[in-house]
């Protein structure tokens, strides 16, 4: 049986060429050699997996090699790794230190390769310090650490610091690929972008899950083997989910998240899925943004697919729903009941915004009535030769006039008011009657008084209604009887604030009333239609108006002190005087 080398290993690059997603490393690196330009301690640091050990190899092979060695030579002589993570003593230093004094006796340099070094101690670090500033000519020291932080400064100032970045799950996804074809694996592309994703820029670990999912799938690899063998949720779930809350189907929504759940993922994990599901939706909307959309092209038509059906605000309040969903989620106590809540709050958003949209009232469709087995009765436009009731304007012919004796009679600017209005009003006939009836009778009239007064704004200035000369005393007896009617009626309230102030006329016609606050404005407001009506048929004249203010320095006025309330009720009731000394009583 061969042995198995995991590809992590096998296809470890060897070139800088080779390396993935770190070409302006490898390019300062390069152009350093050539240059002779390269200093002799430098830091590699950055993300697990990104290849800081494996361009530390690379260097070192390259700066020793002059064109005429074999390829499989490796200068082992000359490059020296050491695992700081358990060799961080002064002693172990203080051997390295002893060691560099020594040239090499095969290539240019001796190159130190320390891994981890993050993990020396502080009197490790202490004592490599004079030998990292002055090397000798022939050596060279790489460093390489994923804590960049935890390494001292004095230490961080006599390196010269290249920075790994994460792997793209582009670039990850191109060399899982290459990997593939030389294996001999078929692939789909959304099965290695889940890889790729997996891995969170790490190539190790993108290499590592791909030698598991072959060895689960074998040479054929889609991404529901992927899905499976990661549990990992995929994008159908999410695209299905989506679905649900556009067309608000919130039991099936809630089942799915069940059957989620049911599958051993988290809730969490789901919901954070959500949210950046809907971020893609937002992504694929606009073309500009779309080459944000990290997905295989397959998936991505999917997604500019359903874009299309969702709004820019549906997918604006998604998100926000779904991420105070996410922040919520630890500190809940019902973490499930949290999610349930969210979901049906997204698939509300639509539901609401049709019903916002809809009219107040609305005609049911004969299509609901057939459904329902009731088969609708249809109208029919009515002809005037079949005894129908024609409506007639009162200007022409055919129109017979009798108005009622009760408005004929009438002499009051109410009657006269509403006999007006009648006159205006269509007269309904029959053609095989002949007395015409008007549309309105006594008894509405006496209904819509209240309403009739209201409109007398509007029918002032198209009627001549009487306008007679008045007094201020005159409306100051008409005001104040006003008032005792209230008091009649058990309106005490209203009444005391009419009291407040004496009207006063400011005009001919207009009535001035100062009040302390707007409280009692606006409670004198609520009832100047009724004052106004009672104050103009007093009067005989309808077009007094009434102009109300507010007057803050009355206020205090009526903002008594404990001492001035016990004044103002002792001249109301002086025994009040006497029950206060008989008992003793404070204010």
């Amino acid at each position: 049986m061969e042995h198995f080398v995991v590809s992590a290993r096998k296809y470890r690059p060897q070139t800088f060429k080779d390396v993935v997603g770190q070409q302006a490393i490898t390019n300062t690196l390069l152009n350093a050699i050539e240059n002779n330009h390269l200093a002799q301690a430098l830091l590699f640091t950055g993300p697990r997996g990104v290849g800081k050990t494996t361009c530390a190899r690379i260097l070192a092979k390259m700066i020793n090699s002059d064109g005429n060695e074999t390829e499989d030579e490796d200068f082992a002589f000359n490059i020296f790794e050491l695992d700081a993570a358990s060799n961080n003593s002064v002693d172990d230093i203080r051997n390295l230190t002893d060691q560099v004094r020594i040239p090499p006796q095969v290539g240019k340099y001796k190159v130190y390769i320390i891994d981890e070094v993050h993990m020396l101690s502080q009197s490790a670090f202490n004592a490599f310090l004079k030998t990292l500033e002055e090397p000798p000519k022939h050596c060279i020291f790489i460093l390489a650490t994923t804590e960049k932080h935890k390494i001292i400064p004095t230490i961080l100032s006599r390196c010269q610091i290249f920075d790994f970045k994460r792997i793209t799950v582009k670039d990850a996804k191109e060399y899982l690929k290459y990997i593939a074809e030389q294996q001999g694996v078929d692939a789909e592309d959304d099965a290695l972008h889940i890889i790729a994703q997996k891995a969170d820029g790490a190539m190790r670990d993108a290499l590592s899950i791909f030698d598991r999912v072959v060895s689960f799938s074998g040479k054929k690899l889609t991404r529901q083997a992927v899905t499976e063998n990661l549990n990992v949720l995929d994008y159908e779930t999410y695209f299905k989910s989506t679905d649900l809350i556009l067309e608000n189907k919130i039991p099936e929504l809630l089942l799915q998240f069940n059957n989620t759940i049911s599958k051993g993922f988290d809730g969490h994990h789901y919901i954070a899925g959500l949210a950046s599901h809907f971020r893609d939706l937002l992504v694929c909307k606009t073309p500009e943004t779309i080459d944000l959309l990290e997905v295989g092209d397959q998936t991505k038509e999917k997604y500019q697919k359903q874009s299309q059906k969702a709004s820019q605000s549906f997918l604006l309040k998604g998100i926000e729903l779904a991420n105070d969903c996410d922040l919520k989620y630890k500190t809940s106590r019902n973490q499930r009941l949290l999610v349930e809540l969210c979901l049906m709050q997204l698939a509300s958003i639509t539901y609401d915004g049709e019903k916002k949209k809809s009219s107040k009232h609305f005609i049911i469709p004969a299509s609901y009535f057939r459904k329902k087995g009731i088969t609708p009765i249809p109208v029919k436009k009515p002809n005037k030769t079949e005894g129908q009731i024609n409506v007639v304007k009162p200007l022409e012919s055919s129109v017979v006039s009798e108005p009622e004796p009760e408005i004929a009679k009438a002499k009051s600017p109410e009657k006269e008011i509403a006999q007006k209005l009648a006159e205006k009003r269509p007269k309904i006939i029959l053609n095989k009657q002949t007395k015409a009836t008007s549309g309105l009778s006594l008894s509405s009239i006496k209904k819509k008084k209240e309403h009739l007064i209201r409109q007398m704004e509007v029918v002032i200035d198209e009627e001549n209604l009487p306008t007679d000369a008045f007094s201020e005393s005159n409306m100051q007896e008409a005001w104040e009887e006003f008032v005792v009617n209230l008091e009649k009626k058990g309106k005490y309230n209203l009444a005391s604030i009419l009291r407040i102030d004496t009207p006063k006329l400011t005009n001919d016609t207009v009535i001035n009333v100062v009040f302390p606050n707007s409280t009692n404005k606006v409670e004198v407001e609520r009832q100047q239609y009724d004052l106004l009506a009672y104050i103009r048929k007093k009067l005989n004249n309808f077009s007094v108006t009434i102009d109300i203010t507010v007057n803050e320095e009355l206020e205090k006025k009526y903002a008594y002190t404990p001492i001035e309330k016990y004044e103002k009720l002792k001249e109301k009731n002086p025994n009040i005087e006497i029950l206060r000394k008989t008992f003793d009583l404070d204010i």
